[in-house]
């Protein structure tokens, strides 16, 4: 995605100028904030395509902000966090991260997940006009909008990349591995569980149950009757 505009908030200035470094010869335009208030207001101003979000911010801790974004924007959000605070991983993706990554990180590494989940918002090459019609639901790919018996279902980037994902092997089983790959991409080095916090959200959205099956100690499966 040329031109992505990327917000960074974290109030460790050798992360940000190390990431900006990264991000700007890339052709994004690069917008940081130090602290939460800051970063919440820039967010609502600046708008952007993707929010590199650290949980450990002075004025209000990145879940605040992260819940209150939640509220009126989907905007994608990569958690940066600390690699021992598993419970704030956990908490954030339940309350709408897409992806994280934890301290230290490479900033390459960070750099490719960027480019990785710009590109599925995109539309990563999806022809235009694609539809996967069911008995129940509606995939609109060119549109990404979703529908269960007519009913519109808001989905994240990620919840809509999975459910896509899914029903495009409607009736097999995808590993939580296959899955990972194919939403996260193959660079993708964080743990399996963000899959099922995700999946969970897809669920609860969709309200019918049955729509998606976990095959235990294997993956996921999308069954729903083909028109």
């Amino acid at each position: 995605m040329p031109n992505a505009k990327i917000l960074v908030i974290d109030d460790e200035p050798s992360i940000v100028n190390l990431v900006t470094a990264y991000l700007k010869p890339e052709g994004y335009e690069v917008y940081t904030a130090e602290d939460g208030p800051s970063g919440l207001k820039a967010a609502r101003a600046f708008k952007p395509d993707l929010i590199v979000l650290d949980v450990m911010l002075p004025g209000m801790d990145g879940i605040e902000v992260l819940t209150r974004l939640r509220r009126e924007s989907d905007v994608y959000v990569i958690l940066l966090t600390a690699k021992t605070e598993e419970t704030d991983r956990v908490v954030g993706l339940t309350i709408g991260a897409d992806d994280y990554v934890t301290k230290p990180f490479s900033p390459r590494e960070l750099v490719a997940r960027i480019k990785a989940a710009l590109r599925r918002l995109q539309g990563g090459g999806t022809a235009a006009g694609d539809v996967l019609s069911f008995k129940h639901v509606r995939i609109d790919v060119a549109a990404r909008l979703v529908t269960v018996d007519d009913r519109p279902v808001e989905l994240t980037a990620i919840e809509f990349d999975l459910l896509k994902a899914l029903a495009e092997n409607r009736g097999r089983v995808l590993t939580r591995e296959q899955l990972l790959d194919k939403v996260w991409g193959g660079s993708y080095y964080g743990e399996m569980r963000v899959v099922d916090v995700h999946l969970g959200h897809v669920r609860q959205k969709l309200g019918r149950d049955g729509l998606i099956v976990t095959v235990r100690g294997v993956g996921y499966r999308f069954e729903d009757e083909t028109l």
